[in-house]
């Protein structure tokens, strides 16, 4: 028997007519005014899908909104423009807030076994430029970029080829595609939910100028190369084509706001699309605001300023250190501070680079004692007061209690503090000899010295680590501290030479058994515990080396049983043993989780919860919270 899932989407059984009705009544929005006079822009009625998304906001708790206004935040470099894409969330699938499966961008989905997916458009969708989105911008995608050895060397993306081979794909009609695996493929739909989503279609009504194949003129295209400074057809394409950093502002999109600034820049202006396909009950055309404005800064000042008044919605390059000066600025601006709670395994996490080349330590960090024992002698509910004033929780890096697959012996795996037991184990290890200061010494003869390593972008990390500074040093191990930039820290960790690293734990603290493990595997080349082992599985073997630590090799195995779990019971038990292998093996050191992030908004702002979880996957931060339904209530 075939399991089908369908998901419908926007106005399931309504007719079409009512739809158009409502947005005809509406109006329109006062930005758009000048070029609907000006005939440059269809009406409401004729830029919105048949069928739109309809979002019916008082069932979602919120209220229907007005049109207006802009937003004002704060971002660390050029390259967090790609906080839109992720805030934007328009996704072929996404999450709602409950983080169980809907059709966004797609007006339905059908899954069978999670080897035949079939996705169904909205009739009269269009891109950002008033051009059609049909299957053809599906079709252009697979046939002309996946499967251009040119632009695709590597065979298409390991979530559209978990077994090896890429699917089938098919253009059934004008408004319908369909992939279809011979196995399952349970990564795909979490995948085109993601923060930053598998790409499986692109405008190429626009693209196609930039691809050998369909720009005839050699001459043009050797000029467009010059102009945006490549050497080969392929990176122009790429350069043009990436939509997960909008730097291309004529680049059509399906978000609901669209880049209008060339880099380089020290402010981007993002303007509402008026072709988004989403609207309220009201028949109001989402989003209600108008701009995004993003000012780059140093992310060492990002709190500062937004303190300042300089934001009117702060997510990022803010923490919880920064919560009292961020709630004082509440007396001095018409801002709100809000906390909602961070979504990751552990605010704060040690990672022992397994990958590391000196050799002894590499050892000494393969051998599950010494993660153990380093674990064990930290003082996590020291940490917890004088950090989180208390309102975090001591806990391994793992599920939060929100997630259905959250075990207590998971998040109590050798974090209660014992520097006896943890004395003992490294005894054990053979590192009993010590210095005159008490250091213990390594079996080569130097001193037992952890460098951390940390990009430098929260006093927090650094604060914490003068704690476990003195924790270690109780268990006869000293540690040292260096800071260094995001790009150049991540270097030095696929080299091997940063021994240990302090970030944040696992990206998704609340996944399902329908969500990938992924996380809990070497499966990327910026896991700071084994960078190496993850280039190797995101290589598929070309880069990187293969795991040769027997645990390490059978969670990515079982990673690969979850893959080929036709039923969801099947992949919560591969869940569950992947989770205790995981945490009994202390492969990071979570320290802290469920701790508290700033969430700072304009007081006037409106529909932003005021507690919800936040995180980059599986939430999108606040993606799944819609900011294209935020709006500003004038008082």
């Amino acid at each position: 028997m075939v399991t089908r899932r369908t998901f419908l989407g926007g106005l399931v059984g309504a007719a079409i007519a009512p739809a158009v009705l409502r947005a005809e009544q509406a109006g329109e929005p006062e930005f758009l005014k000048e070029r609907l006079a000006a005939g440059s822009l269809p009406p409401m009625a004729e830029r919105i899908p048949a069928r739109p998304r309809i979002v019916n906001l008082k069932e979602m708790g919120l209220q229907p909104g007005s049109y207006g206004g802009t937003v004002r935040t704060i971002i660390g470099s050029q390259r967090d423009i790609r906080f839109m894409t992720i805030y934007g969330y328009a996704r072929l699938v996404g999450y709602d807030k409950h983080l169980q499966f809907q059709p966004d961008i797609l007006a339905a989905f059908q899954s069978e076994e999670d080897t035949v997916f079939t996705f169904t458009l909205r009739e009269g969708h269009k891109w950002s430029d008033g051009q059609p989105f049909t299957a053809d911008d599906f079709r252009y995608w697979w046939e002309d970029v996946i499967l251009n050895d040119k632009l695709t060397p590597g065979g298409g993306a390991l979530e559209l080829r978990p077994h090896g081979s890429l699917p089938r794909f098919e253009v059934l009609d004008p408004l319908t595609v369909r992939y279809t695996w011979e196995k399952p493929n349970p990564m795909f739909l979490p995948t085109l939910a993601g923060p930053l989503p598998l790409v499986i279609c692109g405008p190429g009504h626009y693209l196609k100028q930039f691809h050998k194949k369909f720009q005839p003129d050699q001459a043009k295209l050797d000029e467009l190369m010059k102009t945006y400074r490549v050497k080969k057809w392929q990176d122009l394409h790429i350069k043009m084509a990436r939509s997960y950093r909008p730097e291309n502002p004529n680049l059509p999109t399906l978000d609901p706001w669209r880049n209008t600034t060339a880099l380089p820049a020290e402010q981007f202006v993002f303007e509402r699309n008026p072709f988004f396909h989403r609207v309220d009950e009201t028949g109001r055309q989402l989003p209600y605001l108008d701009r995004f404005i993003l000012n780059v800064s140093s992310s060492s000042i990002i709190a500062a300023k937004a303190g300042a008044g300089e934001a009117d919605l702060q997510a990022t390059g803010i923490d919880f250190n920064d919560y009292t000066f961020l709630k004082e600025a509440e007396k001095r601006f018409p801002v709100k501070v809000d906390l909602w709670k961070l979504a990751r395994g552990s605010r704060i996490t040690l990672l022992p680079n397994l990958n590391c080349a000196d050799e002894v330590w590499r050892g000494l960090f393969r051998d599950v004692r010494l993660r153990r024992a380093l674990s064990l002698a930290i003082n996590r509910h020291e940490i917890n007061m004088v950090a989180f004033y208390g309102l975090g929780t001591p806990s391994a890096d793992t599920v939060l209690p929100d997630s259905p697959l959250f075990k207590q012996e998971y998040a109590d795996a050798y974090v209660k503090f014992d520097a006896d037991e943890a004395n003992r184990l490294l005894d054990e290890l053979g590192l009993s000899k010590r210095g005159d200061d008490g250091i213990r010494l390594l079996p080569d003869g130097r001193r037992a010295e952890i460098t951390v390593e940390t990009a430098g972008e929260s006093n927090l990390d650094t604060d914490v680590l003068e704690l476990v500074h003195d924790h270690w040093a109780n268990i006869g191990l000293a540690l040292y501290t260096r800071t260094s930039q995001r790009d150049v820290f991540r270097n030095r960790a696929m080299s091997g030479s940063i021994m240990m690293s302090i970030w944040y734990g696992l990206d998704n603290g609340v996944p399902t058994a329908d969500m990938s493990p992924a996380g809990l595997a070497p499966t990327l080349d910026d896991q700071l515990q084994w960078p190496l082992w993850g280039m190797h599985y995101l290589s598929a073997g070309q880069e990187g080396v293969a795991p040769d630590l027997p645990e390490a090799a059978e969670l990515v195995d079982l990673l690969s049983q979850w893959g080929a779990a036709p039923k969801f019971e099947e992949r919560q038990v591969i869940w569950h043993k992947m989770l205790s292998l995981y945490t009994q093996q202390v492969f990071s050191i979570g320290l802290i989780n469920s701790t508290p992030q700033p969430i700072l908004r304009a007081a006037k702002l409106q529909n932003l919860p005021a507690r919800a979880l936040y995180g980059f996957d599986p939430t999108s931060y606040l993606g799944v919270y819609m900011p294209d339904a935020f709006w500003y209530k004038e008082a």
